[in-house]
C-alpha cells in the first residue's frame, strides 16, 4: 500500500491516469473511497490523485491537536514529494478547509481550486452552534463511531434510493479512530480565512448542493469574496454531493477543468 512521509507522518495515497494533476481531498470521518466515482472517471484525462487526510483511513493518526494549516501542509508535502508543481484541487467540506488553506498558505501549488459544501470559516456563535459541536462528541465518546454514522447517515443520504449508500456510509464510518476523528473536529471549529479570501488568485468553482448543511446564502456571500469565482448549484442533493449525484458533480468538475486547461 502506497505511503508518503509528509509533515512527520505518514500518508496513505493513490494516484491513477496521467496528464495535468488533480488532488481530491474528502471530508470529515472519511476516506480516499469517497472519490471512487471521480477517480474513475477523471482519471482517463487527468493524473487523479486521492489520499487520506492525517487521522482518516490508512494515513497514521497521531495524537492531536490537529489544525487545517497542519492539514494542507500535509497536502502540500504529498504533493512535492510526488514531483508536483501545481495541481487542480478540489475540496469537500472540511476538505474545503483544506483547500482553502492550501490556495492561501502555498499559492503555486493551487493550479485551480474547487470547493464543495464547505465554507471558509468555522466559527461557534450560538447556542445551536455549541450544541451541535457537543452532541457529536458525547455521541462518539459515549456510543462511539457507529453510532455516530448511523445519526449522520440519514442525513446525508435520506432517499428510499439511498439505502445501500446509507449502509456503506455506516460501515466505513465506523472504521474512524475516536480520537483522531475529535481531534479532526476541534480543528474546524474557531478556524476562520474568510478575511483572506481576497488574496486568492487561481481560478476558483464553488459547487453547493441546494439542500446542503451550508446554507446557499453563505456561498454566495464568500463566492463574491473571491476574486473571479463562481457558483454552481446542483438541485436535490445533500451534504455528500460527489458521491450521492456523481454525474452531475461530474460534469460540473470537467466543464470548469476544461475552461483551465
Amino acid at each position: 500500500m502506497p505511503k508518503i512521509n509528509s509533515n512527520g507522518i505518514d500518508l496513505f495515497y493513490e494516484t491513477r491516469g496521467a496528464g495535468q494533476p488533480l488532488l481530491f481531498v474528502h471530508g470529515l470521518g472519511s476516506s480516499l473511497r469517497d472519490w471512487e466515482a471521480q477517480a474513475a472517471e477523471f482519471s482517463r484525462a487527468y493524473q487523479v490523485i486521492t489520499y487520506d487526510l492525517r487521522g482518516h483511513g490508512q494515513s497514521d493518526k497521531p495524537r492531536g491537536p490537529y489544525s487545517l494549516p497542519q492539514f494542507a501542509a500535509d497536502a502540500a508535502g504529498l504533493l512535492k514529494t510526488l514531483g508536483v508543481s501545481s495541481a487542480h484541487v478540489v475540496g469537500l467540506s472540511l476538505g474545503g478547509g483544506v483547500a482553502f488553506q492550501l490556495a492561501l498558505d502555498f499559492l503555486a501549488l493551487a493550479k485551480t481550486m474547487v470547493i464543495v459544501n464547505s465554507a471558509p470559516e468555522l466559527l461557534v456563535n450560538t447556542f445551536k452552534d455549541r450544541l451541535a459541536i457537543w452532541q457529536r462528541i458525547v455521541i462518539v465518546r459515549l456510543l462511539g463511531m457507529r453510532k455516530m454514522g448511523e445519526v449522520l447517515a440519514p442525513r446525508l443520504f435520506p432517499l428510499q434510493e439511498h439505502a445501500a449508500l446509507r449502509a456503506a456510509f455506516i460501515e466505513r464510518w465506523a472504521d474512524n479512530d475516536p480520537n483522531a476523528y475529535l481531534a479532526s473536529v476541534r480543528a474546524m471549529v474557531g478556524w476562520s480565512v474568510k478575511a483572506r479570501l481576497g488574496t486568492i488568485r487561481c481560478p476558483s468553482l464553488i459547487i453547493s448542493a441546494d439542500q446542503d448543511y451550508t446554507p446557499l446564502a453563505l456561498k454566495e456571500e464568500y463566492t463574491r469574496l473571491i476574486p473571479g469565482a463562481r457558483l454552481v448549484v446542483i438541485s436535490n442533493a445533500h451534504h455528500a454531493t460527489p458521491l450521492e449525484k456523481p454525474v452531475e458533480f461530474n460534469s460540473a468538475l470537467q466543464a470548469f477543468l476544461e475552461q483551465h486547461p
